[in-house]
């Protein structure tokens, strides 16, 4: 008898190595909750370096999963917004969460911090309209 080869979806792959990126996942669950700052991202992941936040940032936009604004004020201020193709995320992302709490050991104060942050954050967000 031949042995068949499981195969893998090609977009399946593509979208794991997409949101499965170091920062990427927690950075877009960041921005579930809404439109928010550079520093305030920076400030909700402290582990993260300025880098690799930015390019993490310039790579989800590129991907169309979030829109960059910059606001014209003194000092001019960027927020970053999930696109409606980010959002839809929201799902997948709280079914990992759901899975993480269950199988995950907390290995600090920290992580639990984030799990509760996590758990207290809406769970659903209407479309928010483009603008300044």
């Amino acid at each position: 008898m031949v042995e068949i080869a499981p195969t893998v979806c090609a977009k399946f792959h593509r979208a794991v190595e997409l949101i499965g990126g170091r920062w990427t996942g927690v950075i877009i669950q960041t921005l579930l909750q809404g439109k928010t700052r550079y520093a305030a991202i920076k400030t909700a992941i402290p582990d993260i370096t300025d880098r690799m936040l930015s390019e993490r940032l310039r790579s989800l936009e590129a991907e169309d999963l979030v829109t960059r604004w910059v606001i014209a004020d003194s000092p001019v201020r960027v927020e970053y917004e999930l696109t409606e193709k980010g959002r839809s995320l929201e799902i997948a992302l709280n079914e990992i969460s759901t899975w993480a709490n269950r199988w995950i050991p907390a290995e600090s104060t920290q992580d639990e911090d984030l799990v509760d942050s996590h758990e207290n954050a809406p769970q659903s967000r209407s479309p928010a309209t483009k603008g300044g």
